[in-house]
């Protein structure tokens, strides 16, 4: 059994930020030397996490607009705490935090159209993901 974990660093200018990370991942999968497996993409904060969709601006900016709907910019509860990003916990809760990914033939074993995306709810300041490959 062969692993590697890698961290990916981000620090977006904006608050609220996707950002394709399908490069970084495949280079993390290919330094492995795992044939067939799995990889995790785990986003390592309670206000971010992964997103697997199309490079397409307007599916972002809807999906974006979506979670706004559903959590929108407000006064939460969990402000009494002095944080101001009680939405940027629920929309971490409906994007989800990772993702498992298949490897196959030493590479990532993504669909025609399907990126990896960190999806940043809370931004401005250092975050990290994790990325652990383990197979054979």
């Amino acid at each position: 059994m062969r692993s590697r974990t890698d961290y990916l660093f981000f620090e977006t200018a904006r608050r609220r930020e996707l950002v394709n990370i399908t490069a970084r991942v495949a280079q993390t999968v290919a330094a492995s030397g795992v044939q067939e497996g799995f990889c995790l993409v785990s986003a390592m904060h309670i206000t971010s996490g992964v997103w697997v969709n199309d490079e397409e601006p307007g599916l972002k900016e809807d999906f974006m607009e979506l979670l706004e709907r559903l959590a929108p910019t407000a006064d939460y509860r969990h402000h009494r705490t002095g944080e101001d990003n009680g939405d940027a916990h629920l929309k971490r809760t409906l994007t989800g935090h990772q993702a498992v990914l298949p490897v196959t033939k030493g590479r990532l074993d993504l669909g025609p159209w399907e990126q990896v995306f960190y999806a940043e709810f809370d931004g401005r300041r250092r975050k990290r993901v994790v990325v652990k490959v383990i197979g054979e």
